[in-house]
């Protein structure tokens, strides 16, 4: 007989939102976003009133070259903050993604979760999420659960690792993805949960016909992290403390600098703490960036009356940046010229990646 959702499984979404939130405060300050700098033309800038911040993606057209990335959904608790998130993203037409619908696949009574965001946004751009492993069929419920216009599957691998009750066979994601990307009745987002995509990943990804991929790096939420605080005091932990894997994956920007020619179009999340971070994000290669940790902050402190004013100072700010660098659309932020240093500069170098191309884009 299934656990009920109020149980286990319940107090395991709960506590990724609790351990996100407290986490955030005690984390670094500096992250991979600090290594990379722009060089300052000071006559470079264009008229703020000219720049357009709307950014294609796919298929699509987003308004905002940034989005609220797969937090939560299944309990009481998460439901409210999905409901304030749907409400903030309808007032701002900002992109949003639910966190996993898999809870609510295996217990119905867990969908009203995830069924609130249309409710709220009835018109906006949603994306349900799934993890990598379940079937064909759970793609399209997963979708039609939420009339999703797009369908994020998660590859989690570390994260399973530290689950004490996580799988250890991945053996089967390839094929797995293949099946999902086949079946779903909309574009199909393949993204990690704070780890990274390597070039050899991303170009694996294309092969089984995956068109676009957030690389979703670390530096931000921190899911090994959160599953070894989880279970710190469990009886089943004996012998199964992961901390030694901390710093494990690579960054957002790392990521984006190392992706291959010819893989999937490129969404960048993981660390994204403010414009500045949307902009260095964007002139590295993503087509537009994830925000969650920054969101959530917000959501738990006044829900959307507090996250609406923040995303509006986002849009102004962000439209500020671009203007400063020259930039009259965030596709043009890819001929700005990048300084790379610290251990970003470090990992490009080892991957072969030319750093002076980087700091030359716009010419002598």
């Amino acid at each position: 007989m299934e656990a009920p959702v109020n149980s286990e499984r319940a107090s395991r979404k709960d506590d990724h939102v609790r351990l996100a939130h407290e986490q955030r405060g005690d984390a670094p300050g500096a992250n991979a976003f600090d290594d990379v700098e722009f060089v300052h033309h000071a006559l470079a800038g264009v008229d703020a009133s000219r720049v357009d911040l709307a950014v294609r993606v796919g298929e699509w057209r987003w308004s905002t070259p940034f989005y609220a990335n797969g937090m939560t959904g299944g309990t009481e608790w998460t439901t409210r903050i999905n409901r304030e998130l749907a409400i903030a993203a309808r007032e701002t037409g900002m992109p949003m993604a639910c966190g996993s619908v898999s809870v609510a696949l295996d217990h119905p009574e867990a969908a009203r979760g995830f069924a609130v965001i249309r409710e709220e946004n009835p018109t906006g751009f949603v994306m349900a999420n799934l993890g990598v492993g379940r079937s064909a069929d759970d793609a399209v419920r997963a979708v039609e659960l939420l009339h999703a216009d797009a369908l994020q599957l998660h590859l989690n691998a570390v994260q399973e690792t530290a689950m004490p009750e996580g799988t250890r066979d991945f053996s089967c994601w390839e094929a797995s993805v293949e099946r999902v990307v086949a079946a779903s009745p909309v574009p199909v987002i393949v993204k990690e949960v704070g780890f990274g995509l390597s070039r050899r990943t991303l170009l694996r990804l294309s092969e089984l016909g995956v068109r676009i991929a957030d690389v979703s790096g670390a530096g931000g939420t921190d899911f090994l992290r959160i599953e070894n605080a989880r279970h710190d005091s469990d009886a089943r932990r004996s012998g199964h403390d992961f901390s030694m894997l901390s710093g494990f994956g690579q960054s957002a920007l790392a990521c984006l600098l190392d992706a291959p020619e010819g893989g999937p179009a490129l969404l960048a999340s993981g660390g994204v703490r403010n414009p500045f971070d949307v902009v260095k994000a964007l002139a590295a290669g993503a087509g537009a960036v994830g925000v969650a940790g920054s969101f959530l902050e917000a959501l738990l402190d006044g829900g959307a009356e507090t996250l609406v004013p923040l995303i509006e100072r986002w849009v102004a700010q962000t439209t500020a940046i671009l203007a400063l660098l020259g930039a009259a659309a965030p596709a043009e932020l890819t001929s700005t010229d990048l300084l790379v240093r610290g251990r970003l500069a470090e990992f490009c170098r080892l991957r072969g990646i030319d750093l002076t191309a980087l700091a030359t884009r716009s010419g002598p």
